[in-house]
């Protein structure tokens, strides 16, 4: 484990205030924790930003009784099945359905993955978010 290290900060009250405020409501139990979790956060979008490996989860509503939507949703995930990890599958009422797909590779590739699947007809919403590996964050 890495030697931890102790820094000062200088903020305006009125920011500090806001801060330790949003940081209750989150259950944190000291700034520290806050601010290691802010730090990777912005490791993280760098990693994006780069074009570096990256997971995703990929979260579809879409109604069912479009015609061939359910073939055309299996074929491109077959298609993309190097980057396609897991999916999971939920029935929301009896035309939509809600589908969850975890993705891994390239950020651009997944991106693309996503969009093609999004940009299906009978999709009615599509939402791709991305994290890390993990393998290139600090610890702690």
């Amino acid at each position: 484990m890495a030697a931890l290290i102790r820094f000062g900060v200088s903020l305006p009250d009125d920011l500090l205030k806001r801060f330790d405020t949003e940081i209750q409501l989150k259950g944190y139990s000291n700034r520290s924790e806050a601010l290691r979790d802010l730090i990777r956060e912005y490791l993280v979008q760098k990693e994006l930003d780069s074009d570096a490996e990256v997971v995703g989860t990929l979260t579809l509503v879409y109604d069912h009784h479009v015609a061939e939507l359910d073939t055309k949703l299996k074929n491109l995930q077959h298609d993309f099945y190097r980057n396609i990890m897991s999916n999971i599958h939920f029935h929301l009422d009896h035309h939509h359905c809600l589908e969850v797909v975890v993705l891994r590779g390239q950020c651009s590739a997944i991106q693309n993955v996503a969009n093609r699947l999004i940009g299906l007809r009978g999709v009615k919403h599509g939402k791709l978010t991305f994290t890390s590996t993990g393998k290139n964050l600090p610890g702690l």
